[in-house]
């Protein structure tokens, strides 16, 4: 190993970007860390979670599941490079997901049959020619797998297989860190860094023996580094990339804080950032009764259990902050969540709360501003039939963002009635040749069916798109239950063809939905198209009136004002080869031709059916409305 550690001395003399990421040596006067197993879960700790899975029966059959699941994998042949496009990652998060069951299996049992097959695996993937350094996210979850399985094992590994593993992490894992070619995340502000460097931070804590002064490097390159993408957290904890992507960066973010806090005693300040302590706040509201997340820009629909929140509800002393996970862990097939590659860490981070000692949160409305700002209100967090709406502001030139700015999703009576299609596998894009990632304003990014403004529930202007550098703020918001309501500036959205736009939603007396837009046209006459995509069958009522059916539940759709529109539909069949299908979808709205130098207004209301016949308030102008 003395020849691989010349290599690292070198590098570190001659890689500049070490001398400017690392100048403050977090580590380098630390103590001894503790022996291995360090990683998570110190040695002796498997008891706290013994008692956990003794005293609650759900954490029971989650702690079974993964065992189920890892004797599933005994007789799992071990993963091989093979890449799909220019990833690896698939392999990446298999190996993580393998590794991370099969030590916890072997850590909460001692049964040999884990500790066998994780030393098989651990020594396929140390095997690969590389683990992908042009796509460096498939290096950061491989070599965190690695270096759990590494740590966990240690003690009970043969020395030759220890050293295989140690020269992988160290080869494969953490010198293509230090090399410009791959390592521009070190300055990025999104989910990249935060994986990134908690893969290397594991790498360096699994090693840190051997290599004391590179790992201290590592670890003080990485609590350096990680500060951009954690500032986006302020002021409020609403997260730029959106749910999934939350689910992804502040997971592994998360993971990282964790790690260096059980090796060090200290966090180095991290989780003292602006806005970080208060994410999960974001996170659980953006989860409608439904259990669909609020799927605005690259994000998937489809929630599920959050390993990260368990660790913010015990940070925070908040069980509330579970709510959400405890629905999901008590109604859901723990089965059902044996394909999350950290689940073994909601086992780590349970502080062995009882699922009767979870209770609802007490605020129904949550608003964060930041580069993404959102506002999220619902009429009850037990009621499964409750009225749930989310609006988001922000831009388009947020990193995974779609043109969706002032977009808003309603459920109401267990259905999702004003959707969003969220995001379309990249591989499906990137084959075809597709610019997916430039996020210029004449970019291909744009005409890609779901990503554009045309799709989303927000308003198209002379059939134009959005504007990539523009921002909308969240301008005003009131919690009161008789009006919660936000409302959001999209001026400079359509700076180039409106004069003035500001959205506002509200959730009325718990009881309907109502979007009203204040627009103000140029020197120009102009044409406003207001659209909401919905999964519903839409049967036009009248100028003014459609009904929405879906599962046997009703919504009516009014458009108050201006008067006589009449209301359309259009069709969510693809323009492009490369776009994905949108089967059991469609466009609902109406459009408006505006004369120059006007100021008009446009007010929908969402009414369920259980409120069809109820009195309604007329909807005051938005500067009216309760703040």
């Amino acid at each position: 190993m003395n020849t691989l550690l010349v290599r690292f001395i070198s590098l570190f003399l001659l890689l500049a970007g070490f001398s400017t990421l690392a100048q403050v040596e977090h580590v380098s006067t630390t103590k001894k860390l503790p022996d291995h197993p360090r990683l998570l879960l110190l040695k002796g700790e498997e008891e706290t979670i013994k008692r956990t899975i003794v005293a609650d029966k759900t954490w029971n059959k989650l702690h079974q599941a993964i065992l189920t699941e890892s004797d599933a994998l005994i007789d799992t042949a071990p993963l091989e490079r093979i890449k799909i496009g220019r990833r690896l990652l698939d392999k990446s998060r298999e190996g993580l997901r393998r590794l991370f069951y099969l030590a916890y299996a072997w850590r909460m049992t001692n049964a040999e049959k884990y500790r066998a097959r994780a030393e098989k695996e651990l020594l396929a993937l140390s095997a690969f020619s590389d683990w992908n350094p042009t796509h460096f996210l498939d290096v950061a979850e491989m070599t965190m797998a690695v270096s759990i399985g590494y740590d966990w094992l240690y003690n009970d590994l043969p020395e030759p297989t220890r050293l295989t593993i140690k020269e992988a992490i160290l080869k494969k894992g953490i010198e293509p860190s230090f090399d410009t070619k791959y390592n521009s995340w070190l300055k990025a502000s999104h989910n990249w860094n935060q994986v990134c460097n908690a893969g290397m931070t594991y790498g360096a804590l699994a090693v840190y023996e051997d290599q004391p002064e590179l790992a201290k490097s590592v670890i003080s390159r990485a609590i350096e580094s990680v500060a951009l993408p954690m500032s986006d957290y302020g002021p409020d904890g609403a997260y730029p990339e959106g749910y999934s992507y939350w689910g992804y960066g502040t997971s592994f973010n998360v993971m990282l804080i964790s790690a260096i806090e059980k090796a060090f005693g200290t966090d180095f300040g991290l989780t003292s950032k602006p806005g970080f302590l208060k994410t999960a706040g974001y996170l659980e509201n953006m989860t409608g009764p439904s259990g669909y997340a609020f799927n605005y820009s690259d994000s998937g629909l489809s929630g599920e259990v959050q390993p990260a929140m368990f660790w913010f509800a015990q940070k925070t002393k908040n069980p509330s902050l579970l709510w959400v996970e405890r629905s999901r862990l008590i109604n859901e097939a723990p089965r059902q969540h044996s394909r999350n590659r950290l689940l073994p860490a909601v086992m780590l981070w349970s502080n062995g709360i009882g699922m009767d000692d979870i209770k609802a949160p007490k605020q129904t409305f949550w608003v964060g501003e930041g580069r993404n700002p959102v506002a999220l209100m619902r009429s009850s967090w037990s009621d499964s039939s409750a009225i749930y709406v989310g609006l988001k502001g922000g831009s388009p030139s947020v990193n995974h963002a779609h043109m969706d700015v002032g977009s808003f999703i309603m459920e109401a009576d267990g259905v999702r009635w004003a959707m969003d299609f969220g995001m379309q596998n990249y591989e499906s894009l990137e084959s075809k040749g597709v610019d997916l990632w430039n996020s210029k304003q004449d970019s291909q990014r744009w005409q890609i069916f779901r990503y554009n403004n045309f799709t989303h529930n927000t308003l198209t202007i002379n059939s134009g798109l959005q504007q990539v550098e523009g921002k909308a703020t969240i301008t005003s918001y009131s919690a009161a239950p008789a009006f919660m309501n936000a409302t959001t500036d999209l001026t400079a959205i359509y700076k180039e063809v409106l004069a003035g736009a500001k959205r506002g939603v509200a959730l009325v007396d718990k009881a309907y939905v109502v979007i009203r837009d204040e627009l103000e046209t140029p020197a120009t006459a102009t044409t406003v198209r207001w659209t909401m995509l919905t999964p519903a069958t839409v049967k036009v009522l009248g100028t003014n009136k459609a009904e929405l059916t879906k599962d046997g539940k009703k919504l009516l759709l009014q458009v108050d004002e201006p008067a006589g529109v009449e209301i359309k539909t259009w069709s969510t069949d693809p323009p492009h080869e490369y776009d994905a299908p949108n089967p059991g979808t469609v466009l609902i709205g109406f459009e408006v031709n505006v004369p120059a130098n006007t100021k008009t207004a446009l007010t929908v209301r969402l009414i369920p059916e259980k409120s069809a016949n109820r009195p309604m308030q007329p909807t005051k102008p938005l500067i009216q409305w309760p703040h």
